[in-house]
């Protein structure tokens, strides 16, 4: 039985406005993730990967502008949701680790506290029990107004572009501050018609969830009721026994049930600071941190840089997610460091049966994490396929460049730099935006773009050179000398089997 896709990403155009043009950060990307599967994203630093991820969690910055596409996940698309229920997948569902722990982690705030305080702020279990019982027509309504708001706010940017390229011209014509006025006006009577039709359905989206949170009200109430009155007749009969003991071991026993009592009846209406740091000392502990419990009382700066690493995956999985987005992170630890968290996050992909989106911009890394991998360059994903067809079978220039570049052991040939630096994503190149740096670029290159070519049902490149009528051309020689290495090492391994 194929796995269940969870996340999809469709058709992702990102760009950002700055003093000196719109650039094109994310164009065109597409990719699936599965349940329980590894995705690796790598890339140059500013092809695009963290943008991708942070548009997945909703945290692009202000001046981002969302261009084109989707993201599905559970059947809702994220770029179309009130933040009222990101709120509710973010951290929850899908979690993040960052590249930089320093960072990541307040300095002046032990790191027990940090890790326990997403669950003391959702620690009233009565307020949640209320918020689960009015969240589906309260997100219904909530995303009606986000429909509307965004669709006014993409009209707002486009015409926002226009008047800039407008009053840009120098000189300008009657005819262009006519066609703006014109625009403006278009503007205005399509935020008229758009609230008309979306605030009449959000206003009898709002009648329905009135009478949702008078019913919620009540169900809470009964909730409340109950556990209070049952609370009162256990202690009631716990007291009672305990006034008829006799013996001292019996009273401390009744005296124990009693506390027991006292606690699980805490417990059903809120989570206790004591519960909340019995969590995160667990946590502590799955993720490989020594002596937790005196641990938790000491400051980041008190911790090594894998630690503090450790730390903030801690903090990703107190709300066990389904999704982990890894952005970079063992960038900043030493290799004997990255190879503990790239273990310690593989075993916790097995162990809670999560799905991972690992990004990074080193290929070596990739080879002890993926399942799949997506080469991104220029803000587009120029080659897809499994890690094998990836490492065994690399198709397009980019990714033979990555490749060549990696320090090996067993390879003797030199390790090949990739010469130039990315392109300005103001002005994206009008072909095959790798072609200026690489050896292999052919006249089309230059002027047209490349679609995907199939390589295998699992396996597309972008580059013109699986084109029927292009030239043969062998991969760099180290690449090919390392495949062939790998493959031996391989089958010895095999053979020992």
């Amino acid at each position: 039985m194929p796995a269940e896709k969870v996340l999809s990403v469709n058709n992702l155009f990102i760009n950002f406005k700055t003093d000196n043009g719109i650039v094109q950060a994310v164009r065109d990307v597409s990719f699936d993730l599965y349940e329980g599967e590894t995705l690796c994203i790598v890339g140059e630093s500013g092809s695009g990967k963290s943008v991708t991820s942070k548009a997945i969690m909703g945290i692009l910055a202000n001046n981002s502008i969302i261009a084109g596409g989707n993201i599905i996940y559970r059947g809702e698309n994220l770029l179309e949701i009130a933040e009222e229920e990101f709120y509710k997948i973010r951290g929850h569902k899908i979690g993040m680790i960052f590249q930089d722990p320093l960072s990541s982690l307040n300095p002046i705030v032990k790191v027990g506290k940090q890790i326990t305080e997403a669950t003391m702020i959702n620690s009233d279990k009565l307020k949640l029990m209320y918020n689960d019982l009015i969240s589906e027509d309260l997100i219904r309504y909530k995303n009606t107004l986000a429909r509307m708001n965004i669709a006014i706010d993409a009209e707002r940017k486009k015409l926002d572009l226009f008047e800039a390229e407008t009053k840009a011209k120098r000189p300008r014509s009657a005819g262009d501050k006519a066609l703006l006025k014109e625009k403006k006006a278009a503007f205005k009577e399509f935020v008229k018609n758009t609230k008309a039709e979306y605030l009449k359905e959000a206003e009898e989206l709002k009648k329905i969830l009135g009478e949702t949170e008078k019913r919620a009200k009540k169900q809470v109430k009964e909730y409340k009721v109950s556990v209070e009155r049952n609370y009162k007749k256990a202690m009631a009969e716990l007291k009672t026994e305990l006034a008829r003991a006799s013996g001292a071991e019996e009273k401390a026993a009744i005296k124990a049930r009693i506390a027991a009592e006292e606690e699980e009846h805490t417990n059903k209406l809120k989570i206790t600071k004591e519960e909340a740091k019995r969590r995160a000392l667990e946590i502590m502990r799955e993720v490989g941190i020594p002596e937790p419990e005196r641990r938790y009382n000491q400051y980041p700066f008190e911790f090594s840089g894998g630690m503090r690493q450790r730390i903030v995956i801690a903090i990703a999985l107190t709300a066990s997610p389904e999704i982990l987005i890894c952005d970079e992170p063992t960038t900043a630890l030493d290799v004997t460091i990255q190879a503990q968290i790239l273990e310690l996050i593989n075993r916790i992909k097995e162990e809670r049966k999560l799905s991972v989106i690992f990004i990074t911009h080193d290929l070596g890394v990739v080879a002890n994490m993926a399942d799949r991998v997506a080469v991104m360059y220029a803000g587009k994903i120029v080659e897809y396929g499994t890690a094998d067809e990836i490492f065994y079978d690399p198709r397009h220039p980019y990714t033979w460049a990555l490749l060549s570049s990696i320090p090996d052991v067993d390879s003797k040939e030199k390790l090949d730099a990739i010469p130039g630096t990315p392109p300005n994503m103001i002005y994206p190149p009008k072909g095959d935006a790798f072609a200026v740096r690489s050896k292999y670029a052919m006249n089309i290159d230059f002027r047209e773009q490349p679609g995907y070519f199939k390589v295998s049902d699992t396996h597309y490149a972008a580059t013109w050179l699986l084109h029927p009528n292009a030239p043969k051309v062998e991969m760099p020689k180290i690449v090919s000398e390392r495949i062939r290495i790998s493959l031996e090492e391989d089958k010895k391994r095999e053979q020992a089997k």
